[in-house]
């Protein structure tokens, strides 16, 4: 547990004391967990809005001689095909060790002159050191620690986000009213320069909003006067990502573990799966086209007593993985978890049982995401 006084205040600090937050230290951070209750701010945000404060994540941004420069680098130590992603895109990738193990997970956005990058918050300083030592000569990294990031999550984020006068940075961008799941752009509201995505970590729709320090707190005053946001804690982004399959670094992805046993191969791009190129890429390959030795899978946990991160899985008298993240599912009104299991026993409808403080519960293997994920795609409506 970190010291109280070691710990570093976000922008917002003020504003959750004051909207009555109970504070824990995260990441090095003072981060509210809760408002009102974990329960009832994880069914506002699949209800209505919530407003999440995630400005402990790292903001950075890549910039070159040109788009391309830094996309032919990205896929120097990401598995994403970064030169296909169109301006104004936003792709999920893997920071990869030499090995293939997991260093982070983050998110990239073509801006058209420049890429975004979104790292963990416990990771931002280890993921800038490896960066900056393989960044080439011609290519800057600058680390956006005078900007907050905001998530606007829920079925009711969209409406709230178009009553806001938003004035498009360029004439090339999207409209904010076209923005759909994975796209992004910057508009001016009021004067202040935004840069928002359309994406989140809870399955639900919504929008992370990059904004300068000096004016988090007006943007965060200005959301939650609607009627549908609340401010969101820590508590409730976990029960909402854990419905969602959604893994967490240095829970269920770590550099222990690679993108196939972490059920996440989608990233690597489908040119890159044919021409390798990123760290890892011969094992990585391999896992993938003959099989990994175990794999990240969703549990329903039997009865009301959850499993959480640590606890052993068993099939019979052999333990075959452990769980890596676990709670209560409050949509699911049900007990559910993650888990690293070995592959022979990953498969849907396997029963396996979890060691729950010395009792053996029963679980079986589930498809995920646990709740279907609200994401408005392109060619949707809304």
């Amino acid at each position: 547990m970190a010291d109280a006084a070691d710990l570093k205040p976000l922008p917002l600090d003020g504003l959750h004391r004051r909207l009555g937050a109970r504070m824990v230290p995260f990441a090095g951070y003072a981060m509210p967990i809760q408002y009102e209750g974990i329960i009832a701010e994880h069914n506002w945000t699949r209800e209505r809005a919530g407003l999440f404060d995630v400005s402990h994540m790292g903001q950075l941004l890549v910039a070159g001689p040109g788009p391309e420069a830094v996309a032919a680098w990205l896929e120097s130590i990401a598995p994403g095909d970064f030169k296909a992603l169109l301006p104004h895109r936003v792709r999920y990738s893997l920071l990869l060790a030499d090995d293939g193990g997991i260093l982070d997970d983050l998110m990239v956005t073509n801006t058209g002159k420049s890429f975004y990058l979104v790292v963990n918050g416990a990771t931002k300083a280890a993921d800038i050191a490896h960066m900056m030592a393989r960044l080439p000569d011609g290519l800057s990294l600058h680390h956006m620690d005078d900007h907050a990031l905001l998530a606007l999550q829920g079925p009711a984020a969209v409406t709230v986000m178009r009553r806001f006068d938003l004035t498009p940075e360029t004439t090339d961008q999207p409209a904010f009213a076209d923005l759909k799941f994975m796209a992004g752009a910057r508009w001016l509201w009021n004067g202040i320069k935004l840069g928002i995505t359309r994406s989140g970590y809870t399955g639900e729709d919504g929008y992370e909003i990059s904004v300068p320090n000096a004016h988090a707190e007006t943007l965060a005053q200005a959301l939650l006067a609607h009627a549908e946001v609340k401010p969101i804690g820590l508590g409730a982004r976990d029960s909402l990502r854990l419905e969602a399959g959604l893994p967490l670094y240095g829970h269920d992805l770590t550099p222990q573990i690679t993108p196939v046993e972490a059920d996440l191969a989608f990233a690597i791009s489908k040119r890159r799966k044919a021409d390798g190129g990123f760290p890892g890429a011969q094992r990585i390959l391999d896992q993938l086209f003959n099989g990994a030795p175990r794999r990240r899978v969703g549990l329903a946990v039997a009865g009301r007593l959850p499993a959480r991160e640590g606890a052993t899985v068993w099939h019979g008298d052999v333990q075959v993985g452990i769980v890596t993240s676990g709670g209560f599912a409050p949509s699911l009104n049900a007990p559910i978890a993650m888990a690293m299991v070995e592959t022979p026993l990953a498969g849907d409808g396997t029963a396996l049982e979890i060691d729950v403080r010395g009792r053996r519960i029963a679980a079986t293997v589930v498809p995920m995401p646990f709740r279907q994920k609200n994401y408005v795609r392109e060619g949707q409506q809304g």
